[in-house]
């Protein structure tokens, strides 16, 4: 199994940690993995803002770097939506189809295709809020949505539940955006800041010592108006939690 990893350009910027304790963490079940070092972005800034055209030459070279993999994986499901549901703006050929087809977010992969049922290396005695970014909870299907009644089911949850330590704890609107969407919240400020102001007091108000999410994005954003609000909360990546780095 080969498989090509795809760091998000803020994570790259802003988080590379992040990145490093997902490759830790792949290459402790043996998997194959290779970081094609002229990666750049996967084309979702312009995607979000309606430039589709403008984001063709993006997924042309993410199609270049990433088509001799078996899988693609990525710690974010925002990025991992983007690919496998918006690369609309290059001609479907079947090098694009196989990118799309088989490119995964960090949770998906463990879950689904490695069926992971164990992180013996991995304790975090904490009490933790999930937060479920919006893109991979509805489009990569990451856990139960609240407006489909349907039963529930948690993918980061259900892969949490294997580390030492953890006690969950329950948000009043687990499934509501944070405000962040990616330009949503350079041009609707005022708003996006209002919404993660909202799901921060209800992480407050929930008990949680850390807040745990398979996308840096959303944490980000919710970190600095916990910052500013002077809320005492932590946040921090699955793949740091999972594999270890922070026990």
């Amino acid at each position: 199994m080969k498989v090509g990893l795809f760091i998000p350009c803020y994570m790259d910027a802003l988080e590379p940690e992040v990145g490093i304790s997902t490759l830790k963490l792949l290459e402790r079940f043996n998997v194959d993995v290779t970081y094609p070092f002229d990666q750049t972005c996967c084309g979702q800034p312009m995607t979000n803002t309606g430039c589709h055209k403008e984001a063709a030459e993006t997924e042309k070279l993410f199609v270049k770097n990433f088509a001799e993999f078996d899988y693609i994986v990525m710690p974010s499901g925002s990025c991992t939506n983007q690919v496998r549901h918006h690369f609309d703006a290059i001609d479907q050929t079947k090098e694009v189809q196989h990118v799309r087809k088989n490119t995964y977010d960090l949770v998906e992969f463990l879950h689904d295709i490695l069926k992971v049922d164990a992180f013996p290396w991995a304790t975090f005695s904490h009490k933790i809020a999930i937060h479920y970014n919006c893109n991979a909870l509805r489009g990569l299907r990451h856990a139960s949505m609240s407006e489909r009644r349907e039963p529930f089911f948690s993918k980061p949850k259900d892969l949490l539940s294997k580390v030492k330590g953890i006690e969950f704890v329950e948000l009043e609107r687990p499934d509501e955006c944070c405000g962040f969407g990616g330009t949503f919240s350079v041009f609707e400020e005022g708003v996006s800041a209002k919404m993660g102001q909202d799901k921060v007091m209800d992480q407050h108000r929930s008990g949680a010592e850390y807040v745990i999410s398979a996308d840096s994005s959303c944490l980000m954003h919710q970190k600095g108006c916990a910052m500013r609000m002077g809320v005492n909360l932590k946040y921090a990546h699955i793949a740091q939690i999972l594999n270890g780095d922070l026990s």
